[in-house]
């Protein structure tokens, strides 16, 4: 099991690293990636030479996150040096070899000198009095004072640049390190595509559904060697798969409602978005779970916000229930004496805080302070569904609480809020072992988020209020159940 672990975040952080920083340093790919796996190879062939009883010393379980980040640091900058452009020679003989000047290449510029003044009459003084225009490759930033609301300014300003520009540009508002904002403009990578064509190769119902009986299939398998465990009798016939139905169906259903949670809200703010597609995998869970696609820019934080917390709660829903009816028909059985973090045959559930307080509604008197449960196959993809939605909603990255975070607070303290969350289950994983695989994903995830194009405008109190409650949520999910709580749970 752990070579699988270790197989697929490999596999997570090599398509992290390619998409992220490839570009832009000449660093190769695979020193990256070494410098990034290291920590888990410490720790894997520590494992397999001492075994997972023998505690991990305190240097190689914090050394690799000091020393690794600092050093894939220094490799990405190394690289962005090779980069650079050669400084001009000192060599005199080589400069009075060619007394005429070398003129310097005209840079790109997204719109030509006798259309920027159209683009000043798209800035109407009662909305955003432009004070200067630069000119980048690729972008045009038009700086100023805003004499209106975000909004109002921003779609005035877009639309009349749609006027005059047609869908050549994107117009984006954001903040700068003054806190102060601007507009850009910058090339609209969709510009004169066919839009019809565009939308149909969006919807690829074939595929979403192949993916869909193929991870029903996996997980079903999954589902029958969680029954015969349970059952103590040994069934991995293909003509038995239908015990592993109530365990398919059940993480299915929560990871396809989570994604559909995006997809139609995705849909409702009329963001192209592909369909949900899902990962299967030939070994417990079954599935690497479901994402889709966003094929178009988010308008703006509302939107971000909307699309990014439907998911996680519409999972959560879904989720409770199968959690409530599985735990209510798994078995309570005495805690063994070397028990696994997560095991299943075992379960403390004192692992969360929500746990516990489900754990104890669903089970009543028969859960005391000496016993674990044994969980119910639905019961084990209730569980999984508690943890794909607390690793959604950590507040890094890319993930759904980066993205909540971001529309809360803005990018940059969204990206702040994200590197203290990093420590915060770095230290967990100290308390909880478990979270050792968490910290090291969230440890190597991009902090930087896409800005939305209107990345000004701040959010309703409603919306606030919401976010804060989805990660109270977050809390409730990941913390251990303090002594106070199982005391008065009475397990």
């Amino acid at each position: 099991m752990e070579f699988w672990f270790l197989l697929l975040l490999g596999l997570f952080t090599y398509i992290i690293v390619r998409r992220s920083v490839a570009g832009m340093t000449r660093t190769p790919v695979w020193l990256l990636w070494l410098v990034l796996m290291t920590p888990a190879l410490i720790w894997s062939i520590w494992m397999a030479v001492y075994g997972p009883d023998q505690p991990l010393p305190i240097a190689l379980a914090i050394g690799p996150f000091v020393i690794c980040p600092v050093l894939y640091w220094l490799l990405i900058q190394w690289g962005r040096r090779g980069m650079s452009p050669a400084p001009p020679t000192a060599n005199p003989a080589a400069v009075n070899s060619n007394p005429e000047p070398t003129p310097e290449p005209t840079p790109v510029r997204p719109i030509e000198p006798a259309e920027e003044a159209q683009l000043r009459d798209c800035f109407p003084w009662s909305a955003f009095y432009i004070h200067n225009i630069e000119y980048r490759p690729q972008a045009v930033i038009c700086r100023g004072q805003l004499r209106t609301s975000p909004t109002d300014a921003y779609e005035k300003i877009r639309r009349n640049i749609e006027n005059q520009f047609g869908d050549r540009f994107l117009v984006l508002l954001q903040e700068g390190l003054n806190n102060k904002p601007f507009f850009a403009l910058v090339p609209n990578p969709q510009a004169r595509k066919d839009r019809p064509a565009e939308r149909s190769q969006l919807s690829r119902p074939f595929l979403a559904v192949g993916l869909v009986i193929a991870t029903l299939f996996t997980t079903a398998v999954v589902g029958v060697q969680l029954a015969s465990s349970n059952n103590a009798t040994p069934s991995a016939s293909i003509t038995q798969l239908h015990e592993g139905l109530p365990y398919a169906i059940a993480l299915l259903a929560i990871l396809g409602i989570h994604e559909m949670g995006h997809y139609l809200t995705a849909r409702f703010h009329k963001i192209l978005v592909t369909l949900p597609y899902f990962i299967p995998i030939p070994f417990f869970p079954g599935t690497f779970g479901a994402f889709i696609q966003m094929r178009s820019p988010v308008p703006n934080r509302k939107a971000l916000f909307d699309v990014s917390i439907a998911g996680p709660v519409a999972g959560f829903v879904a989720t409770l229930p199968l959690l409530i009816w599985g735990l209510a028909n798994s078995q309570v059985v005495p805690i063994p004496e070397k028990a696994g973090t997560l095991d299943p045959d075992a379960l403390n559930p004192g692992y969360s805080i929500l746990l516990a307080v489900l754990s104890k509604l669903a089970l009543g008197a028969q859960l005391t302070a000496d016993k674990a449960i044994d969980l119910h196959p639905v019961a084990i993809a209730g569980f999984l569904g508690l943890v794909v939605t607390a690793l959604n909603l950590m507040p890094v990255g890319q993930l759904d609480g980066g993205h909540i975070v971001h529309a809360m607070f803005g990018q940059r303290t969204g990206a702040a809020i994200g590197q203290i969350a990093r420590f915060l289950v770095l230290g967990l994983a100290l308390v909880q072992p478990g979270f050792w695989l968490w910290a090291i994903i969230l440890f190597f995830m991009p902090i930087a988020d896409e800005p939305a194009l209107n990345d000004v405008t701040e959010l309703d109190n409603k919306r606030d209020i919401i976010g804060l409650l989805v990660l109270a949520l977050l809390v409730l999910i990941i913390l251990p159940a303090p002594r106070f709580i199982t005391n008065l749970l009475q397990i």
